[in-house]
């Protein structure tokens, strides 16, 4: 076990562990760390606490100092050149005539660096454009290409359920999703349904889905042959949350479906929930 304190460095980002070096820290204060970009300042996400010593990547850095008036001075003028760097880099990059889009920029706490984030819908050539922005700053430039969902992340804005992005707001990591997720949870595959402002498949599905898994473990799914008290037949139709199951039967097999609770049925071959290449084709990189 560690003493550790946890570092944020942007609103809603990772939290990273650094050594407290006996100081007492509360949330939300300023600190002054060293990390790989150099000097930075960070703000106090996770308080003093013991952590066990398999989820610290060591070697573990202290924290040099809390940040006084001087260093929150810094971090304003930090964002007033930001504004002006970005308005800078938005005209080069019209004088140059490159097909990308600036997202963000960020200094480095000491100046020391700038990066400049956009996206592009494939590799763009930006050699000259960082030549002519190194000229302007006169210190480090990196241009960093990032994806749609990290732009939603950067920029924020409000979800079809009416509520600020869950990736600006909370979403420290983003979660894999994957487009079987929506059809085991039995929502339909439309991607303007299932997909977020971003065009990728939505957060949200992740949440509910270790519940899912467990009621298909004990809900036998569409095409499953199943055993119940009128005899043998097919799954043609399942609510997972209410647990009931609708069985076409073999014995009555033009008649409608009989509604079984899943308790009272018994699975004989179980089928599988499967997207099949026609729905991915027709989905497009909703996934990606």
């Amino acid at each position: 076990m560690a003493e550790v304190v946890g570092i944020r460095f942007k609103d809603v980002g990772k939290i990273y562990y650094f050594d407290p070096c006996g100081e007492q820290l509360k949330k939300n204060q300023h600190i002054i760390v060293e990390t790989a970009r150099g000097t930075e300042c960070g703000v106090v996400a996770m308080s003093n606490r013991d952590v066990d010593d398999s989820v610290i990547v060591k070697p573990l850095k202290p924290i040099i100092r809390v940040a006084d008036k001087a260093d929150l001075e810094r971090l304003r003028e930090n964002k007033q050149k930001e504004l002006e760097a970005a308005q800078i880099c938005n005209e080069k990059i019209k004088k140059h005539g490159l097909e990308m889009k600036l997202v963000d920029v960020e200094y480095t706490f000491d100046g020391s660096k700038v990066l400049f984030y956009f996206t592009a819908d494939g590799r763009v050539d930006f050699r000259e454009l960082v030549k002519d922005l190194a000229s302007v700053f006169r210190t480090r430039i990196e241009l960093r290409q990032i994806g749609v969902r990290d732009e939603s992340k950067m920029i924020g804005g409000f979800g079809i359920c009416g509520r600020p992005f869950c990736c600006s707001t909370f979403l420290g990591e983003f979660q894999p999703v994957a487009i079987k997720m929506a059809k085991e949870q039995g929502l339909s595959l439309n991607p303007a349904k299932i997909s977020g402002t971003c065009g990728r498949l939505m957060c949200c599905l992740k949440y509910e889905q270790n519940a899912y898994e467990y009621l298909l473990k004990i809900t036998p799914c569409k095409g499953s042959i199943v055993k119940t008290k009128e005899g043998r037949g097919t799954v043609v139709e399942c609510n997972l949350l209410r647990g009931y199951v609708k069985v076409r039967l073999d014995s009555r097999p033009e008649a409608a479906p009989v509604v079984f609770d899943r308790r009272d049925i018994k699975t004989i071959t179980a089928a599988k929930i499967k997207v099949n290449k026609e729905e991915l084709k027709e989905l497009g990189n909703i996934e990606e």
